[in-house]
């Protein structure tokens, strides 16, 4: 600037190049002796495209490969995952002040503000700052024990939360859950836009609901009409990892809790990509 006093301390321009320091760091650590190796961010740009289903899915397709697998449900208001699974239990704490995960029948640890709400149809009505606090807690206050790939479900969208994800934990990467719909294909673009801004690599795509099988005939019916999901991966260029059908046996799974005891492949090709991590 022209007018510079070199004097900063009585400037009163606060956008001045010169003023600038180094990025602030709103990056959370592990709590001593934790250990995380692999953290995989589902996200979506809208609601109630399966994000959580399809999360559940890739906790259970790595557990069974022998992973030491977690979950961390960070879509603090409209928390599904452990319904999925069939967890009710509160979470306590630990003697050292940790939160201790839940645990799965098959062993995945999780944690989920509906382990610590009174009753779980208990609405969680509370403002950013708050939410995005207990997303910190649930990463560095919690006790996770050589884990091996943690999963979190993010909530939709880019707001205040998926943000605080992103600056407060170290993601490797995030898989992009969507529809079908056209409309979705522009939903699917911001969500890429700000991983990209946040520079964090995109994994690939899982497209949810993508036809029905036809029970007489086993022709896939796609009730959507054909998707663009392709030409978007082919864009972002990232893989499409899986095409998920609306599948009445895995809705039935999560709704009575037992998702990680029904028989499928859907997350092959996913877990392939992760293993490449």
């Amino acid at each position: 600037m022209s007018d510079c006093t070199n004097n900063c301390d009585t400037c009163g321009v606060s956008d001045c190049a010169s003023r600038q320091g180094a990025p602030t760091d709103f990056s959370v650590k592990l709590a001593p002796g934790c250990s995380v190796k692999k953290v995989i961010g589902i996200v979506s740009g809208k609601g109630g495209v399966g994000k959580s289903m399809v999360t559940s899915l890739l906790a259970v397709a790595s557990m069974k490969e022998g992973f030491k697998t977690a979950i961390l449900d960070g879509d603090i208001t409209g928390p599904s995952i452990p319904m999925a699974f069939g967890v009710h239990q509160n979470l306590v704490g630990s003697p050292d002040g940790l939160i201790l995960p839940a645990t799965t029948a098959l062993g995945i640890d999780m944690v989920s503000v509906n382990l610590m709400l009174a009753n779980e149809t208990d609405p969680v009505i509370w403002r950013g700052p708050v939410l995005g606090g207990v997303i910190k807690q649930f990463w560095g206050e919690t006790l996770w024990n050589n884990i091996d790939y943690m999963f979190i479900d993010m909530p939709p969208g880019t707001g205040d939360v998926p943000l605080t994800i992103f600056q407060s934990v170290p993601l490797d990467g995030i898989i992009i859950v969507a529809s079908p719909q056209e409309l979705v294909g522009m939903i699917v673009e911001k969500a890429a836009n700000m991983a990209r801004m946040m520079q964090i690599p995109i994994l690939g795509i899982v497209e949810n609901m993508s036809y029905v099988v036809c029970p007489d005939c086993g022709k896939q019916i796609k009730i959507f009409g054909e998707s663009n999901i392709e030409q978007i991966a082919k864009f972002y260029d990232v893989p499409v990892l899986a095409k998920l059908p609306v599948d009445t046996a895995l809705a039935a799974a999560c709704d009575e809790g037992k998702i990680e005891f029904l028989e499928n492949d859907y997350m092959k090709d996913a877990m392939e990509a992760l293993k490449k991590l």
